[in-house]
This record gives structure tokens, C-alpha cells and sequence, in this order.
């Protein structure tokens, strides 16, 4: 096992290098001046070419990736010209919104689409079946952000269920000592049920706009990898030796059915920390996806590459997941995709 992670990670280090040219390119090419922003309206082209050359734009490209490389190799991620904070430090204190944010679409998306999935393969044909199919055609067709701004309508502006769109937590609330970063987490450590319950609140509606996004590939796979399992061989023959509907559905076919489901985990994963961006902005969420957004409006380079940066590392330790992930669910595959 420890041989098939050095080998991975080894494999990765290409890739890396090759996130962190691009990302250095791209914030390059885009429209916009960092310089010209952050002098203001009012500047004159002197003050700005100050300013250029304080932050070192005025160099030639390959020295300033020879400086942001050096800096990468001693863990400086740069300054946020928005903040006015290391971008390492961002990053630490909103990396765990974003994180809670996704993980608690992805628990809500796995709640309804695992069981949808293997019930819908179970009883082919059925109403159960067809709402599976609705589902994920629906899921698939409606963006997040309209998703996103429909619940934000109906159930806080029509019904009044759900409070206002304004972050982790209502005004009135003050967070919880910090353990994980997660205040659901937080507040049950610390037993503090009115700030778990305001917490609640606050990430229901984001959290199931990411789990209509990421319901319908979920419950399509099931369907599909479930369907492929119980037209098998061997679960003919363990209905033939009067093993029970469950022991077969649940212990063997659903048991040989989830290496698809793991690795499209791992793509509607990916997916939602793209998602993210636009469902951050939508509930004001202060997590790195948003924070990516206004740095990319004032053409700040640094966070921008620190996003992409930290997006490419997520990735990457979500890929060595899945491998031990597939080893522990069929040895015979030897932890590899």
C-alpha cells in the first residue's frame, strides 16, 4: 500500500508543475491590471508604473516564474493585494467553510441517490425506477447557481422557512471555539446546541442546491453498475441457494457494484468544488470559492494561483482516496484505478 502511494505520488508531481505553469500564464493573459486597480481611477500613469514595478509586473515573464517558484518551494503563497493578508492565510481560515460546504452536498447527494439507485435497479421498470430518471435528468439540467437563487426565493422570500442567505451563521450568533473549522463539527464538540441548530440553518439550503448538482451522476451509476451486478452469474446462483432479497441485493451485488460509484464519488466531488464558486457567491458563503471571484474582479494574481493551486491539491489527495478506497473494497485491484 505504502508503495502504490509513493507511486502515485510521484505521478503527481508532473501535474502539479503543470498547474502551476498554467495558472502563472493564465492570470498573466487575463484583461485587467493589477497595477492600474489598485492605484485607482484617479492615478496618473507615473503612479501606476510605480506601483507596477513595486510589485515586480514590470519584469520580464520568466523571472517573475522564477520568483514565484522560489517562493512556492519556501511556502509563501504570495500577498492578497485585496486583504492585504498572506494568501496562505486566506486560504487556512476559509479553506473549512468551503470544505464543510461540499462534504455536506455530497453526504445529502449520497443520502438520496445510493438508495434511489439501488431501489430503481431493483425494480426495474417501476414509478421508483422513472423518478430516478427524472431525477437525474433534472439534476443534470439545472444549473447551480438558478438552483441556487430558486430555493433562496421560495423558502426564505415566499415561506419564510429558511434564514437569510448571509453566510455561516445569522448575526446573532458568534462561532464556535474552532476545532476542525467546521462549525456543525465545532458546536457538537463543544455542546453548544443553539449554534449547531443556527449552523443547521445556514448550510441547509447550499448544501442541497451541491446535492441536486451532484444526485443525478450519483444515482445514475448505481442504477447502472447495480443493473450490470444483479444480471451476473453469481447472483443467480445465490438466489438459487435461497439467500434472502436483502442478503443478496445489499451483501453481494451492491458489495460489486460500488467501484463505479467510488470513482464517479470522486468526479462529482471535483465537480462541486468547481460548483462551489458560484454557490458561495449566491449565499454569500465565505469560503475560497468566492474569495477566488473578487481577487480574479481586482485581477490579484496571487490568490487567484494559490486557488487553482490548493483546487489541484484537493484533487490530487481526493485521487489517492479513491485508490486505497478501491483496495479496501476488492483487493484484487491492488489500490489501483
Amino acid at each position: 500500500m505504502l508503495r502504490i502511494l509513493g507511486d502515485r505520488l510521484l505521478t503527481t508531481l508532473p501535474a502539479l508543475l503543470g498547474v502551476v505553469v498554467v495558472s502563472f500564464l493564465l492570470t498573466r493573459v487575463l484583461p485587467g491590471d493589477t497595477a492600474a486597480y489598485f492605484a485607482g481611477p484617479a492615478a496618473t500613469p507615473q503612479a501606476i508604473e510605480q506601483i507596477r514595478s513595486e510589485l515586480g509586473l514590470d519584469r520580464p515573464w520568466p523571472e517573475q516564474f522564477g520568483r514565484y517558484v522560489a517562493d512556492l518551494a519556501r511556502g509563501n503563497l504570495g500577498q492578497s493585494l485585496t486583504t492585504g493578508q498572506p494568501v496562505a492565510s486566506d486560504l487556512r481560515a476559509r479553506l473549512p467553510a468551503s470544505a464543510e460546504l461540499t462534504l455536506f452536498g455530497l453526504l445529502l447527494s449520497l443520502a438520496v441517490a445510493i438508495p434511489l439507485g439501488i431501489t430503481a435497479a431493483v425494480k426495474q421498470g417501476s414509478v421508483i425506477d422513472h423518478l430516478c430518471r427524472v431525477v437525474a435528468t433534472t439534476g443534470v439540467s439545472l444549473p447551480v447557481f438558478f438552483t441556487g437563487l430558486l430555493l433562496v426565493y421560495l423558502f426564505y422570500f415566499i415561506l419564510g422557512w429558511a434564514p437569510a442567505p448571509l453566510g455561516r451563521l445569522d448575526t446573532f450568533t458568534s462561532p464556535p471555539p474552532t476545532l476542525t473549522g467546521f462549525y456543525l463539527i465545532d458546536s457538537l464538540a463543544a455542546g453548544d446546541g443553539e449554534t449547531f441548530r443556527a449552523a443547521l440553518a445556514q448550510i441547509l439550503l447550499p448544501g442541497v442546491t451541491l446535492a441536486i448538482f451532484a444526485l443525478a451522476p450519483i444515482a445514475r451509476i448505481t442504477r447502472a453498475s447495480m443493473l450490470a451486478v444483479l444480471a451476473s452469474d453469481f447472483i443467480r446462483t445465490a438466489r438459487a441457494a435461497g439467500l434472502s432479497g436483502r442478503t443478496v441485493v445489499m451483501t453481494y451485488a451492491f458489495r460489486n457494484a460500488m467501484l463505479p460509484v467510488v470513482t464517479t464519488l470522486g468526479m462529482v466531488f471535483s465537480f462541486l468544488l468547481g460548483a462551489n464558486v458560484l454557490v458561495e457567491k449566491v449565499f454569500a458563503w465565505p469560503g475560497i470559492g468566492s474569495y477566488a471571484v473578487e481577487a480574479l474582479i481586482a485581477s490579484d494574481f496571487a490568490p487567484v494561483q494559490g486557488f487553482v493551486l490548493a483546487m489541484a491539491i484537493l484533487y490530487i489527495v481526493l485521487n489517492l482516496l479513491i485508490d486505497l478506497a478501491y483496495g479496501l473494497i476488492d483487493p484484487r485491484t491492488g489500490g489501483a484505478a
